[in-house]
Parts: structure tokens; C-alpha cells; sequence
């Protein structure tokens, strides 16, 4: 059912492998990013887009960027690797995800996907690459490191997209950016798309340098977002904060959560809790090697693994589908990060629950929170008599010298290995 004001893809005239793609994802209407975007993009203008992450923007960068290549046929096979799409992503796991989206959506167009990121399969990717492709899919070092190795060549660019700009800068990734921008076709010669949660002026400077006029579009979907959440804040005092988790995980009927907290040594404390008193838990951080953390989102959203803990770093740039509950173990310094938070339990208009535990340690927060939102939130109550007796997690297990255990590093998400200055080059 659709309502008056909704476009739908039909409407879209996509050439007829896209129109499969879209059948084949289950698509019908369009997002309000699409729906604002996707016009223009398809017509050949450039996008600098503002949409919260969830809100369906991989699929909008990735219509245009086939259909323009669909489009504009290349008249000659190249005679080394020439990517004609480049799509930067600031993680690994977004990076990961853009190629699952695209694999669905252009499966019917013959164009061949590259996926290069830091932290595995070093010369698997690079062969992969040096073999052809069509769009190129990766994270800024990885990149960049094949490209300072000639393992292909940018001369035949047509489409680039930056995805998550925002989180680019944040990461220390804009010169990795600019390096890769100064050695395309010039901005005229190309489609040029650019997605960022915040279009701040930083970013906007960077679309009007290395664009070609384009079109600024904001979507502001994070407090309609709010809405749609089921919204419940409890006060424990810090030594109850554990118990009541475990009280409301036995009775919310909860099938896939992510848990947030502020540190990561305190996500791996309380993932070991859980697991400590029965409940199947994992914490994702930058210490988790690569090929246990894609398995890890794996299990968590195909509903193996029910819960998931993070940090808004860590998670940053993870699209995990139909998550039914988010709890704010630690509420957030941040009032913006409360809304990306609950966010995820209300993806692509679905409705969702967050809990909030507003402890001694970080209630202080909540009245910002509650004044960004235009409203406060309901509390719920508890009887501490009522509260299960809990299993005390053993200690972490020390790492030897040099293995990475110690504070929170600083840079990205699960590192990633391609942050300038500490990359991974394996």
C-alpha cells in the first residue's frame, strides 16, 4: 500500500536490469532520500545528499552509478584495470555491506565489482582487481595502496561516490580523499555523489571543490525517527545496572539487540557478563580480527547471535536490519548519538524499543537528550529485590606485550587498517 505522496520505483524509468535489481531487493517505494535524490542522480546531475544512516541511500548512490554506467558504455576495452566507478566507504564493514547491496541490485547489469579493504586478504583483492572491473568498492588506504602500485588506473572514472563524508573526516581520512579526487577525470567529466549524515560546511567544501554544481539536498529523518521507537528510561544506581540488564533481556522478548556503552573495555565487560550468566553476546571492537567480526554480524543478523554490544565508534557505519530492541547501557555524551542509537531499531519505517539505564555515572546527560528529542522520556520503574542474582564475569584474559591490549585506540571503527600513518598492509 502506498500513499499519495510516496514515488515508487516504476515511476523511475530504470533501464530493465535495474528494474531487476530493484525486484530482486524487494523494493517498491522509494525512500524520501531516494525519492529526492534519485531524479536528478539518474539525469547525470550531481548529489550532496544529508541522510541518516538506515534511511536507504546505499541503494540510491548505487542506481545511479549503474545506471549512468549503463548508460555511457565504454567504446574500447582498457588494456589494464580501469574501474569506471569508484565508491569510498570509511569502514571495512560498510564497505562489506555497499557490496552485498550491490551484488543484489546490479546482479543483472554484467558489471564487474572490486571490494578492497584493510585488514585481510591482501593479494586476493589485489588480483581480484588487477583482473577488470567495472566499480570499484573499498576503503580510502586499501585503495589507494593498489593505485600507488598501478594495479589500475583511474583515467576512465565515471562515477565516483564518497558515502558517510562525515565519518571521513572524523577518521582522518579527508587527504586520502583529496588524493584519490586530484587523480580522476576532471569533476565535469564525471557523476559525482557524495552522502553525509551531517552536510557540515567542512564537507560542503569539499562537494563545491570536487563537484560539479551540485545539488544539496538535506533529509532530516532523526527525531521522525525518534517517533517510531518505543522509548523507556530507568534509573538504577551503577551497582543494579547489571542485574536489571539481565532482568530486562529475560523479559522484553527481545530477538536481535544491540547494546551501547561509552568505552570499549566496557563493552567486552559487559558482553563476558552476559555470556557469563547464560545469554549469548558479543562485543565488536577494533581488537576482533576481520574475519571474526564479518562473522559476527553475520550470526547477529541472521539472528544467531542475539546480542550484540558496541560502542558508537565501533559501530559506526554497521547496517544491521530489523533489530528489534536497543539498550543505552551508558547513556551518551552526546545528544546526536542517543538518535543514531535508537535509530537502528527503526530502519526503513519499522517500529522499535529502547531502553535507557540513566546511572549515577551518566544521568547528567540526559536533560540535553531529552530537550534535542522536544520531549522527555517516560521512565520505568523497578524493584531491586526483584533483581536476579548474577554471575560475576572472570577477569579478561591479558594479551602479551605488543598484542594490542591496553585503552581505547584512537582513530575508526575496528581500525579498519587504513587510517594514514597506522595502516595495515598486510
Amino acid at each position: 500500500m502506498t500513499t499519495e505522496s510516496e514515488v515508487l520505483f516504476t515511476s523511475l524509468n530504470l533501464p530493465a536490469e535495474l528494474q531487476a535489481g530493484v525486484a530482486a531487493a524487494g523494493f517498491t517505494a522509494c525512500t524520501p532520500i531516494q525519492a529526492a535524490t534519485l531524479p536528478r542522480a539518474l539525469e547525470g546531475g550531481d548529489i550532496a545528499g544529508q541522510a541518516q544512516t538506515g534511511t536507504g541511500k546505499t541503494a540510491a548512490f548505487l542506481l545511479a552509478t549503474f545506471n549512468h554506467l549503463l548508460k555511457h558504455p565504454l567504446e574500447s576495452e582498457p588494456k589494464i584495470s580501469s574501474p569506471r566507478a569508484v565508491i569510498m566507504a570509511p569502514t571495512r564493514e560498510l564497505a562489506v555491506q555497499i557490496h552485498a547491496d550491490a551484488v543484489t541490485l546490479g546482479g543483472s547489469t554484467g558489471l564487474r565489482l572490486g571490494l578492497v579493504y584493510g585488514g585481510s586478504d591482501y593479494d586476493k583483492q589485489r588480483d581480484d582487481v588487477a583482473a577488470g572491473i567495472d566499480v570499484l568498492i573499498g576503503t580510502p588506504g586499501r585503495l589507494i595502496d593498489y593505485f600507488k602500485q598501478r594495479v589500475f588506473s583511474l583515467n576512465l572514472v565515471q562515477v565516483v561516490v564518497l558515502d558517510e563524508a562525515d565519518r571521513m573526516f572524523d577518521l582522518g581520512f579527508i587527504t586520502d580523499i583529496r588524493y584519490v579526487l586530484r587523480r580522476l577525470p576532471p569533476p565535469d567529466q564525471r557523476l559525482n555523489l557524495l552522502y553525509s549524515a551531517t552536510l557540515s560546511q567542512r564537507v560542503l567544501e569539499l562537494a563545491y571543490e570536487h563537484m560539479n554544481e551540485p545539488e544539496l539536498i538535506r533529509i532530516e529523518p532523526e527525531k521522525m525517527t525518534v517517533d517510531r521507537v518505543t522509548q523507556v528510561v530507568y534509573f538504577p544506581a551503577n551497582e543494579d545496572k547489571a542485574p536489571l540488564l539481565l532482568h530486562l533481556l529475560e523479559n522484553m522478548e527481545a530477538k536481535r539487540t544491540m547494546i551501547f556503552v561509552n568505552m570499549k573495555r566496557d563493552a567486552e565487560y559487559v558482553a563476558r557478563l552476559l555470556q557469563a550468566n547464560g545469554v549469548s553476546a558479543e562485543a565488536i571492537s577494533g581488537d576482533v580480527p576481520q574475519k571474526k567480526r564479518l562473522r559476527m554480524l553475520r550470526d547477529f543478523q541472521s539472528g544467531e547471535l542475539p546480542v550484540l554490544v558496541a560502542t558508537d565508534v565501533a559501530s559506526r557505519g554497521l547496517h544491521v536490519p530489523d533489530v528489534s530492541h536497543v539498550v543505552n547501557y551508558d547513556l551518551p555524551h552526546e545528544a546526536e548519538d542517543y538518535v543514531h542509537r535508537i535509530g537502528r531499531t527503526a530502519r526503513a519505517g519499522a517500529s522499535g524499543d529502547s531502553v535507557s539505564f540513566a546511572c549515577e555515572t551518566y544521568a547528567f546527560t540526559l536533560p540535553e537528550i531529552e530537550k534535542y528529542i522536544a520531549h522527555r522520556i517516560p521512565v520505568g520503574s523497578y524493584a531491586p529485590g526483584e533483581l536476579p542474582t548474577i554471575t560475576r564475569p572472570p577477569p579478561a584474559p591479558r594479551r602479551r606485550p605488543g598484542g594490542g591490549r591496553g585503552g581505547p585506540r584512537r582513530g575508526g571503527p575496528g581500525g579498519g587498517g587504513d587510517k594514514r600513518g597506522r595502516r595495515r598492509r598486510n
